[in-house]
């Protein structure tokens, strides 16, 4: 067992995974506080290292990429003081972070984990269910819905859309931006079949973020949800949809009069916006 304590955490190591404990000193970020322990199996791992500096040092994890749905929603985006897989090590431990770096570099080679990215998630994710009041909104995530309810602080055309509730099934994508000098950050979810991108200020699939104390919380709501999200690597893997052949002229003709069928099924209610979208797709992709 490979240990050290500090301030701002402890790393113990047991030949398997590294185990992260967040310190309790009032130094430690907010996020890293409500995220709590992570344990990091050795196979999600490439690679760890130690700076010395003349006041601290610094141990940092290097995960391989796809295996935290943190770093995957937050795109590397997260600060030192709220990133989990760095540690502030004070001078007098110098030695013993090394030795730590030392254990860590060699059960990697023993075990021959390759540094390649994965195509599955090896980290669980926040624990559900989580809710975060910040900037604009409040996202609570249940595992199965996103809701998002809006303060006095939300803009009219977040407002008068209400509160939302965004099942799981129907989203897409999720990245978290944190607010850097001028420029505000935000959540946003991508969702199904939702209209082009606007401005997080009043998009209702967004919160917007404005830099205060509890805006990284955000980012482990994101995380939740990408966790539950398939695999970016899954979905890359898919195989495309086939091709229908094109039609010949005579075809066009037969499948113009089955658009304008089934325009007037859709008036008339007999096929929902739902039906009548997939089956207008299907006759367009033979045109």
């Amino acid at each position: 067992m490979a240990e050290i304590l500090q301030k701002d955490g402890t790393w113990a190591f047991d030949g398997d995974a590294l185990r992260l404990t967040p310190g309790r000193d009032k130094g430690v970020s907010l996020l890293r506080g409500t995220l709590g322990e992570l344990v990091v199996p050795l196979e999600a791992l490439a690679g760890i290292s130690f700076e010395r500096g003349r006041r601290a040092g610094r141990l940092r994890l290097r995960l391989r990429d796809g295996a935290d749905p943190l770093l995957l929603a937050t795109g590397g985006r997260l600060a030192e003081p709220h990133d989990p897989y760095r540690l502030v090590v004070e001078p007098d431990r110098y030695g013993v972070a090394e030795y730590l770096v030392d254990e860590v570099r060699t059960a990697l080679t023993l075990d021959r984990v390759p540094a390649d990215p994965v195509d599955a998630y090896l980290l669980p994710g926040p624990a559900v269910p989580l809710s975060v009041a910040a900037g604009d909104g409040k996202v609570s995530f249940d595992g199965e819905r996103v809701q998002l309810e809006w303060n006095w602080k939300a803009e009219e055309a977040k407002t008068s859309v209400g509160t939302r509730t965004l099942a799981l099934a129907d989203v897409v994508g999720v990245e978290w931006w944190p607010s850097l000098r001028l420029q505000n950050g935000f959540l946003r979810f991508t969702v199904r079949g939702a209209p082009a991108k606007v401005p997080p200020k009043y998009d209702p699939n967004a919160v917007e973020l404005w830099g205060f104390r509890k805006d990284p919380l955000m980012a482990l709501v994101a995380a939740a949800v990408q966790a539950r999200l398939p695999h970016p690597a899954a979905v890359r893997a898919e195989p495309a949809p086939p091709v229908a052949p094109a039609a010949d002229d005579g075809d066009h003709d037969v499948l113009l009069r089955r658009l304008r069928e089934l325009g007037d099924l859709h008036r008339s209610g007999v096929l929902t916006d739902e039906e009548f979208t997939r089956a207008k797709r299907a006759v367009l992709d033979r045109m």
